[in-house]
């Protein structure tokens, strides 16, 4: 028995819809990672892109476990000597939607592929999203089992 291999387009892309209202922002974003790459079917192959696209509404209702809301940091480069950082609560109150996609976008693999998976998370801060059109079936991720 020959290993089964998908082929780029043949794998249908649904559509799911995640409530993020007091979800933590780590489990939430491993599962939503997960589903974007595609593990979660029998069919996973890891060079072609066979994830889902993943609507997150309620992106600003977010929680941290512990009192990392003041002490996580985000920090990047400016281009000019030394870094720039924020820390969470900051960026949850400029850009919410920042806050998730940072998380999942480090769960995801270092490569073109990634970009593409991540290209297909649609997050927003309230309740109201664009896409009614795609019929996203309502998904509940980041629950601790």
């Amino acid at each position: 028995m020959k290993t089964y291999m998908a082929k780029s387009g043949e794998v249908p892309q649904g559509w799911y819809l995640v409530d993020a209202t007091d979800r933590v922002v780590g489990r939430l974003a491993s599962d939503i990672a997960v589903i974007l790459m595609g593990k979660h079917r029998p069919t996973y192959t890891p060079h072609v892109d066979t994830g889902e696209y993943v609507i997150v509404v309620n992106a600003e209702k977010v929680t941290f476990t512990g009192r990392k809301w003041d002490q996580k940091t985000y920090r990047w480069y400016t281009g000019y000597p030394g870094q720039r950082s924020v820390t969470a609560a900051k960026r949850l109150e400029r850009a919410p939607e920042l806050v998730l996609r940072e998380a999942v976008r480090r769960m995801l693999p270092k490569n073109k592929l990634a970009r593409k998976m991540l290209d297909k998370l649609k997050i927003y801060a309230g309740p109201d999203h664009p896409h009614e059109v795609q019929k996203p079936a309502p998904l509940e991720l980041g629950v601790k089992s």
